[in-house]
């Protein structure tokens, strides 16, 4: 176990994430102009964030689960190899309806050993007393890349369409292939031993906390990721109808959507430290009820001024993923690192499940409550389903136990 302070290790890894995740948004940011130049409806243009976001899940699964088996620095080496691949694969053959959605799903499938096994690699190196703070600059790293890619998209949009967007994109993840190289070599590949061949359903029988720290991650996908797909239309609706001159609506909605990520960044870290100091417990407590509390009123606040408005979302933001690191660092706590990887690939599964569900029973809930056809502006019942996720990961939070061993390293801490 690596002393408690941090090094140029984690430095180098951040900045290796960052340039892998460059094409993450790329197709988000150019969607506007790519229903056009594709020739694409609705529904087709829904089938290629739907086959990234189906192919990601997917992919965090099978480099999670392989990770106990075969070790997670040679998995992330793999999905970062594979990423960078994949990646220059998009950006210079992306070019109709069948190439983008093809290639697109194939970059998400080759992605996931960048967090899972990241996770597992993170709890190896830095013990309790410094992990939730290592694990926080993980996610932190996650939410600049999206930023990252966002505004490199929207730069290169402006400077040479969407080609130009996509191949530059394409292209950073080699850069960050040649940082995880360097920042992987002298890191050690574990492969742990199993004293005993268990399954994970018996693992969920036995581990009380385990359980409970799934099905918080899981409602707290539901929250989360529903809230990623729907706080920039919502914005844009609140822009429509308050008037106000913003520039152009698209583009005001990436930066703001970029701004967004990081404050996520932002929130991952001072969680994540916080939690090292006073407690996992706790810190998830609070911040999956604020949170919870901001998705049950932020909808029913249409009429106020939109410069509030957008405050608040900022605010918003930080909670609803603030307690994700905090949610990863106690899983590596609760189980044994011999079956963490297959824990980890379950918990995506159910995670990403919800998240990808949610935004379509907000949708529906949306539809259900405003007027066809007119710019929506009944949000309250629609972010109140977004809450109930919440503040079932609140209930899971007040239900979960520290082990004696993290009470200790709190109290050190102190």
């Amino acid at each position: 176990m690596a002393a408690a302070r941090f090094d140029s290790w984690l430095i180098l890894v951040f900045i290796s994430r960052i340039a892998l995740y460059a094409n993450f948004m790329v197709y988000a940011a150019c969607l506007p102009i790519l229903l056009n130049e594709w020739d694409m409806s609705a529904t087709q243009a829904g089938s290629i964030s739907s086959a990234f976001m189906f192919g990601y899940a997917a992919s965090l699964f099978v480099f999670a689960w392989l990770s106990d088996h075969f070790g997670a620095k040679r998995l992330f080496l793999l999905s970062a190899v594979l990423s960078a691949i994949s990646a220059l694969g998009f950006g210079f053959f992306a070019h109709s309806y069948r190439s983008g959605l093809l290639l697109y799903a194939i970059a998400a499938a080759t992605q996931g050993g960048l967090y899972t096994p990241a996770i597992m690699l993170f709890s190896e190196r830095y013990d309790r007393s410094r992990r939730g703070a290592a694990i926080g600059f993980l996610i932190a790293s996650t939410s600049v890349g999206y930023a990252f890619s966002l505004v490199v998209s929207g730069i290169c949009l402006a400077w040479g369409g969407y080609r130009a967007a996509f191949i530059v994109t394409g292209c950073l993840p080699l850069i960050g292939l040649i940082f995880t190289c360097y920042a992987l070599r002298k890191t050690p590949n574990h492969i742990h031993s199993r004293t005993e061949r268990r399954r994970v359903t018996a693992i969920f029988r036995r581990n009380r906390n385990a359980r409970l720290l799934i099905a918080g991650y899981t409602f707290h996908c539901w929250e989360l990721l529903g809230m990623w797909s729907w706080t920039p239309a919502f914005f844009a609706a609140m822009i429509t109808i308050s008037g106000k001159n913003f520039g152009e609506t698209a583009q005001f909605g990436a930066y703001l959507v970029a701004s967004m990520h990081l404050i996520g960044a932002l929130a991952s870290v001072s969680t994540g430290r916080l939690a090292d100091l006073l407690g996992r417990r706790i810190v998830l407590i609070q911040v999956a009820a604020i949170g919870t509390g901001l998705s049950l009123v932020i909808g029913w606040l249409t009429a106020w001024p939109i410069t509030i408005l957008v405050t608040i979302g900022f605010v918003y933001y930080f909670f609803a993923i603030g307690d994700s690191p905090v949610l990863s660092t106690a899983l590596t706590e609760a189980v044994e690192p011999s079956h963490l990887g297959s824990i980890l690939a379950v918990r995506s599964l159910f995670g990403f499940g919800a998240g990808g569900i949610a935004p379509i029973i907000f949708g529906a809930t949306l539809d259900l409550t405003n007027p066809p056809g007119t710019t929506p502006e009944t949000w309250g019942w629609a972010f109140t389903v977004l809450g109930v996720g919440g503040l079932t990961a609140t209930l899971c939070a007040i239900y979960y136990r520290e082990d004696r061993q993290q009470r200790s390293a709190t109290k050190n801490k102190a």
